[in-house]
């Protein structure tokens, strides 16, 4: 009996232990699941980790944390004293060590792109800090996680936010600096889809070219002739050609365009081809995708920061593991970006060479992709502020298409506006009332770029109309006109040196000189016997009308 008993009690034993253990397996998965969702440890192996990487991820496994939280302490230290040289390679270092640790290294990022460069007096300085900002992410972070959203929406936010707005009183030389820097990789005006379809491999290229042997030859003979050597004992190969046209910013060495015979179809094939592989590069940017995009949505400029807070808001879009739902950081970017690029993305350069000529004017050919990306947001996300901005976006397109002339979209858009808003007693009015009501409640709240928008145009019609002899209109629209600008100065006396306005006579000779081209257009169309479209748009430009 006594036998029996114990082996009961054994089993019962047994079977205890084994419930608990069960338990603690099911508790133990349990935690390690949150751990890894929350990002708590990482030790899976990292895809495509550059060597140093991969060697960290298996030699230290977790001690990779211990070691990443004393770089952090060394890097909290040194900022606290103002010692900033160290903080970019300690934060690559963090990154390597802890490559899926996106919220850091996002943070890591953002520090070094807002906190660190707003110490920094010289324009120079705070630019270098916000583009080494972007450089962690683009070029390390999203090397590791090439999925995140979070990583997308943080690298467009520094383009969208800290570049393209006007909190920072550096941000002209931000826009103008970027401008230069893209410029000189994809040229002043890139042909997008000769660069998206260009060989993707110097094989390709190779072979649709004839770059053979004696090409190559020829290069180095016509090189030697002329002085230059082309690196190594004076042989040249693709290798070298690389590295000076990235020297020349972009400009084809002479040699070269002789060994082709000078074929210009040549010579564009091959230029091609050096730049799709340099914005690769260096910039992280695929020319397809930007192809994709511009046929999406039209034409962005992409030498501005709006088009390229698209590009990265989109590429979390289409990467985001997550199935069947957006991100809607990523969503808002997108929306809000192409607004930004519809009412002030399209860049003119009175001269090239210097920045400060730079400047910025709507693109309203993309108003319809606005309204359809509010709208798409809408359904997609079920949030009522993306319905709200679409709003607020139609009354900013009506006025700014108005402004500008083209009253034939101004019309388009306030009847959708309407539309939008069917019981707004306030839309009850007519076209010009109501831009001429916004104009007076905008001054108060308006961006920069905007209040330029309506001072820019009541200058141009102004100009429009003195040359048509309606001297009083062009006065009344002139005095209108320094009256916005004075009232937006008043209003933005203490920080005019961050968010002012280029001088009013400025203004009005650039105005004057755009009208005078869309006259001289307008004529070269009608003595040439140009398309009827092209006579009617330059006409609906240059055409302007009395606001009161």
């Amino acid at each position: 009996m006594g036998t029996r008993s114990g082996f009961a009690n054994k089993l019962i034993m047994l079977v205890l232990l084994a419930v608990l253990v069960f338990a603690v397996f099911k508790t133990q998965t349990r935690i390690n699941a949150i751990r890894t969702d929350a990002r708590l440890t990482d030790t899976a192996y990292v895809k495509n980790a550059p060597p140093v990487v991969a060697f960290v991820t298996v030699a230290l496994g977790s001690f990779r944390g211990l070691l990443a939280d004393i770089l952090w302490l060394r890097a909290t230290a040194l900022q606290d004293q103002g010692q900033y040289f160290e903080m970019v390679q300690l934060a690559t270092w963090i990154t390597e060590l802890q490559p899926r640790f996106t919220g850091a290294i996002a943070y890591l990022a953002w520090n070094m792109a807002y906190n660190i460069s707003f110490t920094c007096s010289s324009f120079e300085d705070r630019w270098r800090w916000v583009n080494q900002g972007i450089k962690l992410i683009r070029d390390k972070a999203l090397q590791y996680n090439p999925g995140d959203p979070i990583l997308y929406k943080e690298l467009g936010w520094i383009y969208q936010h800290k570049i393209g707005n006007f909190m920072d009183d550096a941000n002209r030389y931000y826009k103008n600096r970027m401008a230069l820097d893209l410029m000189r990789v994809f040229g002043t005006d890139p042909d997008w889809k000769k660069l998206a379809t260009a060989p993707k491999s110097e094989k390709a290229i190779a072979a649709k070219l004839g770059l053979d042997g004696k090409f190559w030859a020829a290069v180095a003979a016509d090189a030697a002739k002329s002085g230059k050597k082309g690196g190594g004992a004076d042989k040249w190969n693709m290798n070298v050609l690389e590295k000076r046209f990235r020297e020349a910013d972009g400009v084809m060495p002479e040699c070269v365009v002789k060994a082709l015979g000078g074929e210009k179809g040549k010579v564009d094939s091959l230029e091609n081809y050096l730049r799709a592989k340099w914005i690769r590069e260096e910039l992280k940017l695929d020319p397809a995708y930007i192809f994709a995009l511009n046929r999406r949505y039209g034409e962005l400029d992409w030498r501005l920061p709006e088009a390229h807070a698209i590009y990265w808001a989109s590429k979390g879009i289409d990467n985001d593991p997550n199935t069947g739902r957006v991100n809607e950081f990523c969503d808002r970017m997108v929306s809000q970006a192409l607004k930004d690029a519809c009412l002030g993305g399209k860049l003119l350069m009175v001269d090239p060479k210097n920045p400060y000529t730079f400047a910025t004017v709507p693109n309203l050919a993309l108003c319809d992709a606005v309204i359809k990306s509010f709208r798409v947001a809408y359904k997609r996300q079920n949030n009522d502020s993306f319905k709200v901005a679409l709003e607020y976006f139609l009354a900013d397109a009506v006025v700014t298409a108005y402004t500008f002339g083209k009253y034939s979209l101004a019309k388009k858009y306030f009847k959708i506006l309407r539309e939008e808003k069917p019981r707004d007693r306030s839309l009850r009015v007519g076209l010009d009332k109501f831009v001429i009501r916004k104009w007076k409640e905008d001054v108060a709240t308006a961006t920069p770029q905007q209040i330029n928008t309506v001072v820019d145009g009541l200058v141009y019609r102004s100009a429009y109309l003195a040359a048509c002899g309606e001297n009083e209109a062009s006065k009344s629209h002139l005095d209108l006109a320094r009256g916005v600008y004075n009232l937006y100065k008043k209003q933005h006396r203490t920080t005019w040196k961050r968010v002012g306005l280029p001088p009013f006579d400025e203004i009005k000779a650039k105005a004057s000189q755009r009208l005078l081209n869309s006259l001289a257009e307008i004529s070269k169309l009608k003595n040439g016997g140009g398309e009827k479209q092209k006579r009617a748009d330059a006409t609906d430009e240059a055409k302007g009308e009395g606001a009161q």
